[in-house]
């Protein structure tokens, strides 16, 4: 059986001593970037897959913990509605097995975030929300490192997923705006494309998103506003910089003030849908709003909304981790979702 590479065969493939190596993985800072490409380029061709993290726990080899990865900044996971109740479920369920969370939110900076994701002392991650989670997962493969996903993916394989099909849960809600009548719609969406400033953002195509879930909801509004004779061309669409009220609020202004304003807005979250009814204020009565998700305060402002088991897809996505099923088909599962129509949604107003 060949013997797997070691710390000293990185080293002297690149020309380096030991300690290097060693820094390039827990000590970055030391190095030059140029120096530390090099030396994590070696590792990757030898198939070097780092430093054990948990090697060094006192709990012979078991780190005792669970990450879960998203892309945002750590305050997310205590201020996100739909954050909340995810950990809330994902830490129940870690806690019955006697384990923990480490919540790993990753850098915009590239090569802090694959740190981040390499030097996590865990024993599995929780795919929560990653922009572009393939380099995340090639690097969770090189670990060795079991994962879950949050968004099912064309190419998953055997990769576990919990989730929902993103898609039809959107078409539903935009099948009922298109039943109402409305033609001129606008869609919402946080950092569509990175770095995008907030407000209205040109794409070609829809395939073009980066993020699965967006992409997966901006499509399924799209396919049912494409049957009722509306291209993607024609829909105003629209960025906001996060998943705020605030960055909801900011991302319509120009749109529902300027001239033929849209008269639905379906936004990709109920977040970003209670910042337009805070953008429209009394304008709200002639503009039908949509969100995703049914947050506690999506009742209350009478939302129209997608309703998907918050708290269950995260007890699930930890059990399906901690306690993987035999059969790779068990290993994918999608909960059901539910359209709530409420009263921010109505017929298009007669002119």
């Amino acid at each position: 059986m060949t013997s797997k590479p070691t710390l000293q065969d990185v080293a002297t493939a690149a020309g380096v001593s030991r300690s290097t190596v060693s820094n390039a993985y827990s000590r970055p800072d030391q190095l030059s970037a140029a120096l530390r490409t090099r030396i994590l380029d070696t590792a990757r061709q030898l198939g070097y897959p780092g430093p054990n993290p948990t090697a060094r726990s006192l709990r012979r080899g078991v780190a005792g913990a669970i990450g879960v990865l998203f892309t945002s900044q750590l305050s997310y996971a205590f201020t996100d509605p739909f954050a909340v109740r995810f950990l809330a479920g994902a830490a129940g369920a870690a806690e019955r097995r006697g384990t923990s969370l480490l919540l790993v939110p990753l850098p915009t900076d590239t090569t802090q975030a694959r740190a981040a994701v390499e030097n996590a002392a865990v024993d599995g991650f929780c795919v929560y929300c990653a922009a572009d989670e393939s380099w995340a997962l090639d690097v969770l493969r090189a670990r060795g490192l079991p994962f879950v996903t949050t968004a099912p993916r064309d190419d998953a394989g055997a990769d576990p997923y919990v989730g929902i099909d993103e898609r039809a849960a959107a078409r539903s809600v935009a099948d009922h705006v298109a039943a109402l009548g409305h033609r001129r719609v606008a869609l919402l969406a946080e950092s569509i494309l990175p770095g995008a400033p907030p407000g209205p953002l040109r794409l070609a195509e829809v395939g073009d998103v980066p993020h699965p879930t967006t992409r997966g909801r901006l499509a399924g509004f799209a396919d049912a506003l494409a049957a009722v004779g509306v291209a993607w061309t024609d829909l105003t669409l629209l960025n906001a910089t996060d998943n705020s009220r605030a960055a909801g609020a900011t991302a319509v202004a120009g749109t529902i003030t300027g001239d033929d304003p849209p008269t639905a807005l379906l936004a990709c979250s109920d977040v970003l849908a209670l910042g337009v009814l805070d953008a429209l204020g009394e304008r709200a009565a002639t503009v039908s709003v949509t969100g995703f998700d049914d947050v506690d305060d999506a009742a209350a402002a009478g939302l129209t909304t997608v309703r998907q088991p918050a708290e269950e897809k995260g007890r699930i996505a930890t059990e399906l981790l901690l306690d993987p099923p035999p059969e790779p088909a068990a290993r994918h599962i999608l909960l059901p979702t539910e359209l709530v129509v409420r009263t921010s949604t109505r017929p298009v107003p007669r002119s």
